[in-house]
């Protein structure tokens, strides 16, 4: 038989919200954390074993967040909680967005990376942004440049240093996601890469890096890859 304090855990699990009341947030799983979302008005489940279902249904909190609204609607989520589900994704990157004014020092990739992690999540076909930086590597702001199908992403130098001598930025970072998930440099990577280097010498605008952003896997303990560090800036 239970104990008390085990009954008490028990309730507990069943209201997420209680428990995010009495232990904060960082003590709830995801589908608990998402429970909280769903849970009014649902019948013949409970909240998180419907959060549970979609989290194994679509494997993790990126899918979900990059599933378009219909394929969130599934027994226990109408279109209001799949609405409210992409409200709340939609507000965990505008928060991203209102970090980046805080001026971060981008003198890392992992620094670029947490810069710019909840876009790529969110993306679903190749974005190229760039990244603009004062003299001392303060972020100024980050200007999506191009567009493209998947894997089929075209760009040129003048689309990149544009926004750069608009901003009197003294150095330019170039960041783009594989939607794929891999992120390891194609040939095209590779040749933009040392096209815009090139470029930006003639321009004294310095490329100080290309981050290509793709997701984490079990061979893959990293979500990113740096050209830099790659040592193709090299040659």
């Amino acid at each position: 038989m239970a104990t008390p304090s085990r009954i008490s855990d028990l309730l507990l699990a069943e209201r997420p919200r209680e428990r995010l009341v009495e232990r904060g947030p960082d003590a709830l799983s995801n589908a608990e954390l998402i429970a909280i979302l769903l849970r009014t008005g649902i019948r013949g489940a409970s909240a998180v074993a419907v959060a549970s279902n979609l989290l194994q249904r679509f494997g993790s909190l990126e899918a979900i967040a990059r599933a378009p609204l219909d394929d969130l609607r599934t027994r226990g989520i109408g279109r209001d909680k799949a609405a409210a589900l992409k409200a709340a994704f939609a507000l965990a990157r505008r928060l991203a967005e209102e970090l980046r004014r805080e001026s971060p020092v981008l003198d890392h990739p992992d620094a670029v990376v947490a810069l710019l992690r909840d876009d790529a999540i969110a993306a679903q076909v190749e974005r190229l942004q760039v990244v603009l930086v004062n003299t001392r590597r303060r972020l100024i702001r980050v200007e999506t440049v191009a567009e493209g199908l998947l894997d089929q992403l075209l760009v040129h130098a003048r689309e990149v240093f544009r926004p750069a001598i608009s901003a009197n930025a003294h150095a330019v970072i170039l960041a783009h996601n594989h939607p794929s998930g891999d992120p390891t440099p194609s040939e095209a990577d590779i040749r933009v890469t040392r096209e815009i280097i090139r470029a930006g010498q003639l321009l004294k605008i310095e490329l100080l890096d290309h981050i290509i952003l793709g997701r984490r896997s079990e061979t893959r303990p990293r979500d990113f890859c740096s050209l830099r560090e790659l040592g193709y800036f090299a040659w």
